[in-house]
């Protein structure tokens, strides 16, 4: 069996632009966005289906204090700027067949 590294680095947000800001224009911006907290077991898995078909998701993992106000909506998934949902709208997506075509037309994968 394959080992699979999953690995996240850190991003800094600068002085000029507050972290919100930064967050909205990185989801806007990116094919595919997980906003996680650290140590998170369904951010893992999300990311894990994620990479294991070819797509590579741009990861905030939030501080305690800010993950404790969003622990609601955690993990949450963007592709193409849209709000998908958590891990149960992500493997709803894949089970259903249209998460490789939502994929494709966001540019976060080439033609499957």
């Amino acid at each position: 069996m394959q080992s699979l590294s999953l690995r996240c680095d850190p991003v800094h947000v600068d002085g000029h632009e507050g972290a919100g800001d930064w967050i909205r224009r990185l989801i806007n911006e990116s094919p595919i966005v997980v906003l996680s907290r650290k140590g998170c077991f369904m951010c893992h898995v999300m990311r894990h289906l994620l990479t294991s078909i070819g797509a590579h998701p741009s990861v905030i993992e939030l501080e305690e204090a800010e993950a404790s106000v969003a622990a609601a909506t955690l993990p949450a998934l963007f592709v193409g700027g849209n709000l998908v949902g958590g891990l149960e709208g992500l493997v709803g997506l894949h089970l259903s067949g249209a998460l490789v075509p939502r994929l494709v037309q966001a540019g976060a994968i080439g033609s499957y």
